[in-house]
């Protein structure tokens, strides 16, 4: 089990940071990504991402350092909630599709192509892809056991956030109106709650 705990740290802690990163980089500075255009873009991007990427695994050591042994509650807890992040991802999915999922839209020439989804679980909340990231980096810390994940935890959750509000306001310009009546009618990451968050 210490293994398996390990390894599933390890495979979060390496490319969350960069995943985050990536977005904190894109939204802020898409103007200037679709003057250098997508092929230009993500070679940039993934080679810097990567970099990072590669840099945390060499740090891996040190950063997981501190675990605090298997706990079987935690597992308990951890599986059902990843079962919840694993479901919420799979009803993504039925509508995102890759080249949306990598950004591809918002880095076009003229930050046109794709469509505004509103369908689905989309039509619950906003930004459920951020919602089913952070349920499962709670899992995978719970699973885990280890203090980097535990810290992660509200890093992601912070960098998340600023994400959210620079991809609104990505979004506020690319679909105007369309965008705006959505922002009104549907919550931003707890559904039910009526007028729309944020």
């Amino acid at each position: 089990m210490d293994a398996a705990r390990y390894v599933v740290a390890l495979i979060t802690i390496v490319p969350v940071p960069s995943a985050i990163l990536f977005w904190l980089i894109v939204h802020p500075n898409v103007r200037l990504w679709r003057r250098l255009g997508p092929s230009l873009s993500y070679t940039l991007l993934v080679t810097l991402m990567v970099g990072l990427a590669f840099g945390v695994y060499l740090l891996r050591e040190p950063i997981l350092s501190v675990e605090y042994g298997t706990n079987y509650l935690l597992v308990a807890l951890a599986v059902p909630i990843y079962g919840a992040a694993a479901w919420l991802s799979l009803r993504i999915r039925r509508h995102l599709t890759f080249r949306m999922f990598a950004g591809v839209p918002e880095l076009s020439a003229r930050g046109e192509g794709g469509r505004l989804l509103t369908e689905g679980v989309y039509a619950r909340v906003r930004h459920p892809r951020y919602v089913a990231v952070l349920i499962g980096l709670i899992s995978t810390a719970l699973f885990s056991n280890y203090l980097a994940l535990y810290i992660l935890i509200p890093v992601a959750a912070a960098g998340l956030w600023l994400i959210v509000r620079l991809e609104e306001r990505e979004l506020m310009e690319r679909f105007g109106e369309e965008y705006e009546g959505y922002r009104e009618r549907v919550p931003m990451f707890v559904p039910g709650r009526g007028s729309a968050q944020g």
